[in-house]
This record gives structure tokens, sequence and C-alpha cells, in this order.
């Protein structure tokens, strides 16, 4: 493919380099590799099970260190509500009132979404908000029949002309309804990090947005600010960024010709939330708490959920000081047979580390480089919840190209259900990952690791998308979680069922979790 001089101009304008765009093209062209899955991670092979006291244990260490960490918490939350609400809108679409009545409709469609949400409408969070709406803007609103009311409270959440929550940040959305409030996930992410992810008092959370939601944001932070600072006494510290232009990814047709705007531009797209490593990657804190923005409990669970976040933090601390000492010690010391062997064992008994079969053969000074570029890593611990048929990744051992087997989280996409074999390891998965991670990104020397260095550009997707009603390839990069972390060293840890408590559709904010009472 020839660029223009226009072309590479633009290029550069979005701060790619011609040769990275070129990789795209020839990815999006030959297409990717599946993963190729060995096995699933479960309890004692790949995932870590504590007990009561070794969890005690490992809480206390977070306790006694964190006042002299920096410490962060990132939260992806540039997700609209939109999909939320996808079979409330799907209703309005095909709902004639002059032909049926709305359990008739339920009947036919077997729309048991609808059912519920209809059947629990008076615990949504908003529910008092919106029927006051109705109230207020219609003054025969008491008059009409139970149908109707319902399809005017569905069209007050969604019509862009009324409340219009589906075109809500996710995160400004009202989760919670308390006594005297309504309470958004993002309001919900400041108390929960109060409990573990201050220190001195003070916390500081990251969220990263899209840049027309910024105003609100502000507004959001504004609006509870000294509520939350003087409940929890605690200062908070909010900063906000966006997915970068650089990370944007270029558009084919099915024909694998570039896609153009009607101005003859290139057309970019953005490239998925693998792209928010750049985000994380302008980061020097000690440890890094990483937490979806609709993944919130409310007050009553919170306490819960931050003693499972602070295990995970003592586990990150024990682990990372073992591996610094280690790393320091072959930098350093001149070390016996025996020592390295310990390494060794620490790095495959402790950080699930695949050691070569070939390693005992090799000269002493290359095991020692060796196990350098092994303890040479960002390290990060991930919490995983007892599988209950959500979709999403997992934890999974992995065979790469060069047969070396590493521990990985594995999105369902990435696997070839065409293989039984493959198949039949995805299906018996027993754990799934709820986007609990807590992050150390520096080495010993405290250094911070450029994160790009460890990505496996393989894990890439591509996706098909529409652009003015024809169809395109788009290529998104690898997960944040999944390939961008891909050469990380990696522990796995069970962690309870009440720290994933997602919302992908708005019925899920009736579930016990997301409600006071």
């Amino acid at each position: 493919m020839k660029f223009s001089k226009t072309d590479i101009e633009f290029i550069k304008k979005k701060g790619l380099t011609l040769k990275k765009v070129e990789q795209q093209l020839e990815l999006l062209k030959n297409g990717l590799p599946y993963i190729n899955l060995e096995r699933a991670a479960t309890i004692n092979d790949g995932i870590v099970q504590l007990s009561y006291k070794t969890a005690s244990e490992f809480i206390d260490i977070y306790e006694t260190k964190k006042e002299t960490l920096d410490i962060i918490k990132f939260v992806p939350a540039s997700g609209a509500a939109t999909r939320m609400f996808k079979f409330l809108f799907d209703f309005l679409k095909d709902y004639n009132p002059n032909k049926e009545s709305i359990n008739a409709y339920i009947n036919k469609h077997k729309a048991s979404e609808l059912s519920l949400f209809f059947i629990g409408i008076e615990k949504l969070p908003f529910y008092d908000l919106v029927i006051n709406y109705l109230k207020e803007t219609n003054s025969n609103y008491n008059q009409l029949k139970n149908d109707e009311k319902l399809v005017a409270f569905v069209k007050a959440i969604l019509d862009q002309n009324q409340l219009d929550f589906s075109s809500f940040p996710k995160g400004l959305l009202p989760f919670h309804k308390y006594k005297d409030h309504l309470a958004s996930a993002f309001e919900e992410h400041l108390f929960e990090a109060a409990l573990y992810a201050a220190t001195n008092n003070e916390a500081t959370l990251h969220f990263t947005i899209s840049e027309k939601h910024k105003d609100k944001f502000d507004e959001e932070f504004t609006r509870i600010q000294n509520i939350v600072e003087q409940k929890t006494k605690t200062t908070f510290h909010i900063s906000f960024s966006y997915q970068k232009e650089a990370t944007d990814t270029i558009a084919v047709t099915t024909k694998d010709e570039v896609v153009r705007e009607d101005n003859q531009q290139l057309y970019f797209r953005p490239s998925g939330h693998g792209a928010l490593l750049e985000n994380l990657n302008d980061f020097d804190a000690d440890i890094i708490f990483i937490k979806n923005i609709d993944n919130v409990v409310v007050y009553k669970y919170e306490e819960e959920v931050a003693q499972s976040k602070k295990l995970l933090a003592g586990l990150l601390i024990t682990i990372k000081e073992q591996a610094y000492k280690y790393a320091k010690d072959l930098d350093e010391k001149e070390l016996t047979n025996t020592q390295i062997h310990d390494i060794a064992k620490f790095l495959i008994t402790k950080m699930n580390v695949v050691i070569s079969p070939e390693f005992e053969k090799y000269s002493k000074q290359y095991q020692i480089d060796y196990l350098k570029n092994k303890l040479d890593r960002p390290i990060r611990v991930c919490g995983m919840v007892q599988n209950e048929g959500e979709p999403g990744g997992g934890p999974f051992w992995v065979k790469d190209e060069g047969a070396n087997v590493s521990l990985q989280i594995v999105e369902s996409a990435q696997v070839d259900k065409k293989s039984k074999i493959q198949k039949s390891i995805l299906k018996h998965a027993t754990h799934f990952n709820p986007v609990d991670i807590v992050c150390s990104i520096k080495n010993y020397k405290g250094e911070t690791y450029d994160l790009q260095k460890f990505v496996d550009h393989q894990t890439a997707f591509i996706t098909m998308k529409t652009k003015v009603n024809k169809d395109i390839k788009a290529l998104e990069l690898p997960g944040l979680w999944n390939g961008s972390m891909a050469n990380w060293n990696t522990i796995f840890v069970e962690v309870p069922l009440v720290t994933f408590n997602p919302v992908k559709t708005v019925n899920d904010l009736l579930k016990p979790t997301h409600q006071v009472s």
C-alpha cells in the first residue's frame, strides 16, 4: 500500500508512524492467530486459594506498609450507558400498544429481561426520580393505565428530550439509592478507595474517560467532594485522561483496501481498552489498583471488598520484595548453584513462571541471565472469582509459538471454537476474571518499566464494524489485562464473589449488592 504525502503527514499528526500503520495493515490482511490454550488455570494449578489466616497476614502486611507507598487507583471509565438499555430500546421499537398488552409482548418475544425490569421497577435506584419527573411533566400521569405508565417510564429514561440516561457515561448514572441521595458509580469508587487506597488520609484516583464527558465528571466531583471527604475523612486527588489518538488503528474494507472519509482522509478508529496501556504507562506509583467503573457495591458490602483488595496488595508487596532481593543479588553477588536454584524455585512456586526444561544444562552465566530476564518484569496480582457463566475473560495456561507456557487472562473470542480440544479447555474453566488487579510497575532500582515492551502484539483482535452501512475490518489492540500484560509476571488469587458486581444491563442494579435494603 502506497500512501500519499498528505496521508503520511496525517499519520504523523496523529502521533503514529508509517511503520506502525503498515504493521496494522499487515495484521488486518493476514489475520491473527488464535490463543493456544494448554489447560484451564485451577486451584493449586495457577490459582492460589488462601486460608483465612494467610489472607489476614497479607492484609496486615499491606496495612503496615501502605503509608510509605505511592498508591493510585486506576479506573477505566470511558464507557457510555447505551448498552445497558438495549432490551428497552428494542421494546420501544417493536411494541405496538394498539395490538397487544405488554404481557402479551413479553410472552410472544420471550422477553425475560423486560419482564424482570418491570417486576423490579420500584427497586431501581432512579425509580422515584423518574416517577416525579413524569408527574411534573404530565398532569394526566395518574389517569394513565398501567401499561401506559410503564411505556412512559421507559420513554422518560431513554428519550433524548427527556432524562436521556442512555447517553450518560456509565460512571455518572444513578447506581444506588440511599436514604437521602442517589449515588453514581463514580461516587462509590471514592468511598471504596478511602477504605483501601488512602495513605495519610489522602487518596489518588485516575479515571480514563471520554473527553466529551470531562465537564460532567468535574461537575459530579464538585457536587459530592465535600460530603465524601467529610464522611471518609479523606482528601481525594482526582485526575482524568483520554484514550490517546496515537493508539487509533487504521480500518480496511473486506477487500483489504484502506477506508477513507468523504474528503479522502484516512479513517482511523479507537482501538479498544488495550489503548489504555498508554495511559497506565504514564504513572510511576508503587502500587496501582485497577478496577472497572461499573464494578461497585452499596456501602454495606464495601468493607468486605476492601479487605479483598488489601490481601491482593499485601501478597503483591510480599512477592515484590523477594523478587527485588533476588534481582539485586543476581546483579551484584557471586551466587552459588544452590542460591541460583532457590531463585528458580521462587519463580516457579510463587510467580507461576514455567522454567525451561533445559535450564539445568545451561552454563552458570546463562542461568543467571535467564533468571534476570524472568524477574525483570512488571508484576500483577489478579483476583479471580468462581465462574458463574458470565461472559468475558478467564485464567488459563497458554502455550506460545515457541512452546513457552505462561499464565494468561484469555477472552473467549481469542479461542478457536472449531477445535474440540480448545473448546473443551475453555468449557472447563473454573474461574473468571473480574478485572480486579493490583500492579507493580517498577524494578528493584525504583525505575518505572516501559509497559509497551511487555505486550504480545499477536493478541490483538480483528472485529467487523460498519461505516456508512458498509462492512469494514477494524483492529483492536491487545486488551489491557490480556495481551497488553502478556509478558508480566502473573499471580492469580481466588477472591470472594462479592468483589464482582458489574452493571452490564440495567437489570444488574436489581441484584443484592446494588440494593441498600
